[in-house]
């Protein structure tokens, strides 16, 4: 890591994207009632107010509760852990790699919070653009997805990104 790439920075970058997606999260549960469908941009950027009480797309709903709690809280929690510490401690790695990670884990503690709070993670927005239609997402869900397409992107470009 980069004298001027400090971990002050590493910190801001994880609570900003945290804090985005639960202010949003915030303002959708004040606002939205649950299962409302809202037009944004025509029927092609919707708002509603889902909660999900499973993963992505709702995976894993149906798990019995110590399993959910395991694949849903505890495992995410030590995977999320591991990687903050190893990205805030670890010398040698790109800065575009660090700022990868850390919407990462960002987004993935988003989420967390909200399952670890409320049972369950607030979703609120469903694109569809002609072929291209998503499940209902939030802000966490798009930090999450910026972060993982970035480390694919800088491992793709150049190995020299590998984490140890």
């Amino acid at each position: 890591m980069k004298k001027h790439f400090s971990k002050i920075f590493i910190l801001l970058l994880i609570f900003s994207n945290i804090s985005c997606d639960q202010v949003s999260k915030k303002i959708v549960r004040k606002n939205v009632t649950q299962g409302e469908y809202i037009q944004l941009i025509s029927d092609n950027l919707i708002l509603t107010n889902v909660e999900n009480t499973g993963a992505a797309l709702g995976f894993g709903q149906n798990f019995p509760p110590l399993i959910k709690t395991i694949l849903l809280k505890g495992f995410p929690l030590i995977v999320l852990l591991v990687l903050a510490v190893r990205i805030l401690t670890k010398n040698n790695l790109n800065k575009w790699l660090i700022i990868s990670f850390a919407f990462v884990i960002g987004g993935g503690i988003g989420n967390l919070i909200d399952r670890i709070l409320y049972g369950s993670v607030t979703d609120f927005f469903h694109i569809r653009l002609g072929f291209l239609k998503t499940g209902i997402f939030n802000m966490a869900d798009v930090s999450v997805t910026i972060g993982v397409l970035m480390v694919l992107v800088f491992s793709l470009r150049n190995k020299k990104y590998e984490v140890q």
